[in-house]
Formats: structure tokens, C-alpha cells, sequence
């Protein structure tokens, strides 16, 4: 299963031209001339490999916790029982140095390890050929048992022996697997696409926050996160997870492009940045309002495409532990983004759009508006650029005029219906929110005295009356 075409760096596979950081070289350096053999592996050899170079450095050794403790006195516990030790360079960066392992039980979400003799055992544990290699920060080696430098040249994602093995060793791998598929544009070696189908249905064994943080991998990413999410879809991963998104693959758009919601969001995410990876995650979610729900309760109102929408993402972020702060932000995004007013609406219809989206996630909205603008010129259907200029100059030119757009920016509050003699209950949330609602109809009204006359008014027509002590108040 291939993830797309990318472009392919004349110097893959190839470990010409590494060279691991100063700091690096002294880690080892320093446990080898204590009689401990050490390689540096993971994503930086990995990367490195790929023609695309990280910081991200990480060490095995054959030299167990405690030593590489007494070696090196600036040194961090970070998993002692998985053999794991941070040790603080001289610039203050931490570099993590694990004692050879070997899996000595497996159980879909973790394993029990146990220290090994060599580099070959701990390359053996690995999920993925392209993360079993092992590179020499001194001498420049190589240690490739299992091919990988040979896979990363032919653009070829495969496991570590059995597929089945290594994906029931930890289902997480799945979701691995289908994110370096996608950033490193490799074809899925069928053997190891079909152990990763047969291992998508195990994936709700994985605890939510790590199949969060994988999400987040994805989009926080440079390149293109389409190529990975369109794997989620095609593997069955998308719909095990988030049925609310798979539901967007093969609906027709509304806007009269010839492709689907999903392909749609897919070209939306790779037009934002990167390190907006909570934009990208609201992009995902603007279409979901659409494909309709099948409600079996007749006699209740079903909710609007726009309802259903943020229902529908924070249904999915909720089931993923994300934050409440990344649920509102992403929602707010994902449910308003889409409905703003039509054609050539009123000041009176943007006004509400801005009460309802919140003028704190302006900036957000522009972002993926332009995005989504740029993706629609790819196909030549809905919303372009010129709509999105205009949204923006009609939004600025309605909030010059400096609108209450919340309950917080009206002239009168809770205290002031106190002293009106009001006693303070769920009516006044009720009244408020009445008078919001006229003075977006009517801004300039938006005064003390205006807004004390409604405010009496409602009440009294809700059978509310001040009392005559201080404070006091009565429903008749």
C-alpha cells in the first residue's frame, strides 16, 4: 500500500556525510573506553538515513543503568527499569542511552524486557526494518541486520520478521507504521500491510492517550499529513477510531467539487502549518456536520449540520483525553468555521456568526479559511481566495464599530439588576442572554438605561418583580 510520490534524496540509504553531534561522540566515547560497546539508533539514524537529519539522538549500550550512572554525574533516571538514563550534555541537552534489551513477554500494549549481550538482539525487538539499523557516531559502521538500508533505498515500510508477531507485540505499531509510511512516502510491503490490517482491530487494547499522541506525530509533522491519514482510512484504522471522520470518505461535497469530504480535508491539513497541529486537527473536522445522522427518536428536533459537527469532534477528542482547552478550541473551530453567513450577509448576521465563533479565534478561522480556499482552487469549486478577503474585510469592518458580542460586553450585569432591586437566581443568566440577543439586533442600543428598561420588562412578562427591600425580588 503506497502513501504517494515524494521526493527521493540522491543520498538515502547511505550513511556518507553523518555526523552525530559533538556531545554525542562523547557519550560514547566514554562508555567504550570504560569497555562498554554503544550505538547510537532510532529516529536519528533513521532520519539521517533518509536524507533528512534530526536531533532527535538516542544511544543503546551494552553497559547496564547503574554504570552509565557512576560514568556520567549528570545524569537523569528516566526509565531505570527499562534500562533507560538521560545523560545531560554540557549544553544543558538531554540524550538518552538504553542498555541493550530483549522482550521477554509481550502483551499488545507493552512489553517486559530484559538486558541483552549485543546490538543485534536490540535490533531484532524493533517494530520496522528502517528503525533497526544501528550507526557507529566514531567510526562511521553500520549495523543493518534486517535490511533496512535496503528498504529505505526502495521506498519499502517492512516489519522486523512475523508481521503478525511484531504488531501483537505492541498494536501501537500499527499507527506507527502508517505514520512512516506517510512522512517517508514508502510503499506498505504487502506481507506487513495485511499483519497491519489484521492488527486494526485490536487497536482499542491501546490506551487513548498514545493513540493521541500519535495523531499528534502526524499532524505536528512537516511535510504532507494526508499521505499518513489517507493510510488510516484505507487500512480501516480511520473508522476503529474515529467513525465520525470515516463517515467523510465517499460523501459528496455541497459546494460541487467532484471529490469527497474526506480527500477534501486531506488537501485543507497539508495547506496549514505544522506547527498549528490543533488547526490542522479542526481542518479534519469542519465537514463532519454534514453526511446526516439516523435518528431514532422521531418527535425530537434533530441538530443542524453545524451542531452536529462540533457534537461530532468532541465526541472524537474527548474519547482521545485530549485537554478541555484543546476540545474548545478545536470544536469552536470545527463547528463555526464552515457556516459563515452566505452571499452578502448583513452586519446584523455577522454579528451573530462573531457572538457564536468568538472574536479570540479570528486568526484561527482566517487560517483555515485561506487553507481550505487554496484547496478548493485545486478543483475549482466552492469558496476562493476573493471570498475569503471579502469575509475578512466585512468582519473588520463590523468589529470597527466595536459591538457587544457576549454577555461580559453588555452595559448592564448582574449587580445592576441587584440594585435594581432584583434577587439574583437563574433568571438573570436568562436576562442577560435576552438582552444580548437584542443588542446584537441593535447595537447602539447597548446602554445603561435601555438596557435596564428591556431587562424589567422581560422579567416582569416572566412573572418577576423587584421586591421592596434591598436586593429582594419575587416571582408572582
Amino acid at each position: 500500500m503506497s502513501s504517494g510520490n515524494v521526493p527521493r534524496p540522491s543520498s538515502i540509504g547511505s550513511a556518507e556525510g553523518m555526523r552525530a553531534p559533538k556531545a554525542v561522540r562523547w557519550i560514547v566515547r566514554t562508555l567504550e573506553d570504560a569497555g562498554y560497546e554503544t550505538w547510537a539508533v532510532g529516529g536519528a539514524v533513521r532520519d539521517a538515513l533518509a536524507g533528512d537529519p534530526s536531533g532527535d539522538w538516542d544511544l543503546t549500550t551494552r553497559a547496564e543503568p547503574g554504570t552509565v550512572r557512576k560514568l556520567f554525574k549528570r545524569s537523569v533516571p528516566i526509565g531505570i527499569d527499562h534500562g533507560t538514563v538521560g545523560v545531560l550534555a554540557r549544553d544543558g541537552t538531554l540524550y538518552e542511552v538504553t542498555t541493550f534489551r530483549r522482550d521477554v513477554e509481550t502483551t499488545g500494549r507493552h512489553a517486559v524486557v530484559e538486558f541483552a549481550d549485543s546490538v543485534e538482539e536490540d535490533l531484532a525487538r524493533r517494530d520496522f526494518t528502517i528503525n533497526a539499523v544501528a550507526w557507529h557516531p566514531i567510526r562511521g559502521e553500520l549495523r543493518d541486520p534486517f535490511g533496512g538500508v535496503d528498504d529505505l533505498q526502495e521506498r519499502r515500510l517492512r516489519t522486523v520478521g512475523s508481521p503478525d508477531e511484531r504488531f501483537r507485540e505492541d498494536y501501537l505499531r500499527v499507527l506507527r507504521g502508517l505514520r512512516f509510511a506517510g512522512v517517508f512516502g514508502l510503499t506498505v510491503d504487502p506481507d506487513s500491510w495485511r499483519g497491519l490490517v489484521r492488527g486494526v482491530p485490536f487497536l482499542d487494547r491501546l490506551s487513548a492517550e498514545r493513540v493521541r499522541e500519535e495523531l499528534l506525530k502526524v499532524l505536528g509533522g512537516a511535510g504532507r499529513p494526508s499521505r499518513s491519514l489517507a493510510l488510516y482510512a484505507a487500512s480501516g484504522a480511520l473508522a476503529r477510531l474515529a467513525p465520525e471522520l470515516n463517515r467523510l470518505v465517499g460523501e459528496d461535497r455541497r459546494d460541487g467539487g467532484d471529490d469527497d469530504l474526506w480527500s477534501h480535508a486531506l488537501r485543507t491539513v497539508d495547506l496549514l502549518p505544522p506547527h498549528r497541529p490543533r488547526l490542522r486537527l479542526a481542518a479534519l473536522f469542519t465537514g463532519v456536520g454534514w453526511p446526516e445522522a439516523q435518528s431514532r427518536d422521531r418527535g425530537r428536533k434533530s441538530p443542524g449540520p453545524r451542531e452536529r459537527a462540533a457534537l461530532r469532534a468532541a465526541a472524537v477528542l474527548e474519547r482521545l483525553r485530549f485537554s478541555n482547552d484543546e476540545i474548545r478550541h478545536v470544536v469552536g473551530l470545527a463547528g463555526w468555521s464552515g457556516f459563515f453567513p452566505e452571499g452578502d450577509p448583513g452586519d446584523e448576521e455577522i454579528r451573530r456568526w462573531l457572538a457564536g465563533a468568538g472574536r479570540e479565534q479570528l486568526h484561527g478561522f482566517f487560517r483555515l479559511w485561506w487553507a481550505e480556499a487554496r484547496a478548493n482552487a485545486c478543483r475549482g469549486a466552492g469558496p476562493g481566495p476573493d471570498t475569503v478577503l471579502r469575509r475578512r474585510w466585512r468582519i473588520r469592518e463590523v468589529l470597527s464599530r466595536e459591538p457587544a458580542l457576549k454577555v461580559g460586553e453588555l452595559a448592564l450585569d448582574g449587580r445592576d439588576l441587584i440594585r435594581m432591586g432584583y434577587r439574583p437566581g437563574p433568571h438573570f443568566g436568562r436576562v442577560l442572554e435576552y438582552l444580548l440577543d437584542r443588542v446584537l439586533e441593535a447595537p447602539d442600543a447597548n446602554d445603561p438605561e435601555t438596557l435596564a428598561r428591556w431587562a424589567s420588562e422581560y422579567l416582569e412578562a416572566a412573572g418577576v418583580s423587584p421586591a421592596s427591600g434591598p436586593g429582594g425580588s419575587h416571582e408572582r
